[in-house]
């Protein structure tokens, strides 16, 4: 129950749009496969997002990105097998720089670090494009894996994303809801991760709550050149 509360209420003011709540007015990704968008099968499928299919993902089903932050690195290593669609989605916005410079905004211990949208002066990032929910891919939201933050549309994930520190089931699909796409883990730096969520947090400049109080900087998100 206490993580469900959080899932419910982890929300920041100064972006309603990027939430984690267990809505169940969403449409369920009924039976989705991993290659599949998550709304096939649906009775009343979401429409997708309108906007040009995502570039595929790099030719390796298990792609890394090195994340360098303010307080140490991390590598996660995404699966482009199960995930197909965010995993090129997120090596875009990578790609582009959009991560360079970006903070973690939000920290609740024992549930998520969430970050990748804000600068470091806490503006919002324009990030327009949009990915399809693949949260009907069975991966789940365990610690150490890595998912995309969404709007109240189930296919409102633009650049934000988010670390499990804890096994977040309220976070995975049920025949009543979407869920929040899973499509990495961290393989590396998991102890850095669980520092930066046990930063000291709570009402920062335009966030009301949740923010850590010694901004978390994400210096850049890179790839880590395939061996």
């Amino acid at each position: 129950m206490k993580h469900l509360l959080l899932v419910i209420g982890l929300i920041a003011s100064a972006s309603p749009g990027l939430v984690f709540a267990a809505d169940a007015a969403d449409t369920p990704p009924a039976a989705a496969s991993a290659t599949q968008n998550s709304a096939a099968g649906s009775k009343s499928p979401a429409k997708a997002p309108a906007t040009a299919p995502a570039a595929p993902a790099a030719k390796s089903a298990t792609p890394q990105v090195l994340v360098v932050t303010s307080m140490g690195n991390f590598t996660i290593e995404l699966n482009a097998e199960r995930a197909p669609l965010t995993v090129a989605h997120f090596l875009k916005y990578v790609d582009q720089g959009q991560y360079t410079n970006t903070i973690f905004h939000r920290v609740v211990a024992n549930f998520v670090i969430q970050g990748g949208g804000f600068d470091s002066s806490s503006k919002l990032k324009p990030a327009p494009v949009k990915v399809v929910n693949e949260s009907g891919n069975g991966l789940t939201n365990d610690r150490t894996t890595v998912g995309m933050a969404r709007s109240q549309d189930p296919h409102g994930s633009d650049a934000q994303f988010y670390v499990n520190l804890y096994d977040n089931d309220a976070l995975n699909p049920s025949k009543t809801r979407w869920g929040y796409a899973v499509f990495g883990k961290v393989i590396q730096g998991m102890d850095v991760v669980d520092k930066i969520g046990n930063t000291p947090t709570g009402a920062r400049g335009i966030f009301k709550e949740d923010a850590p109080l010694q901004p978390v900087v994400i210096e850049r998100i890179e790839r880590v050149p395939a061996p």
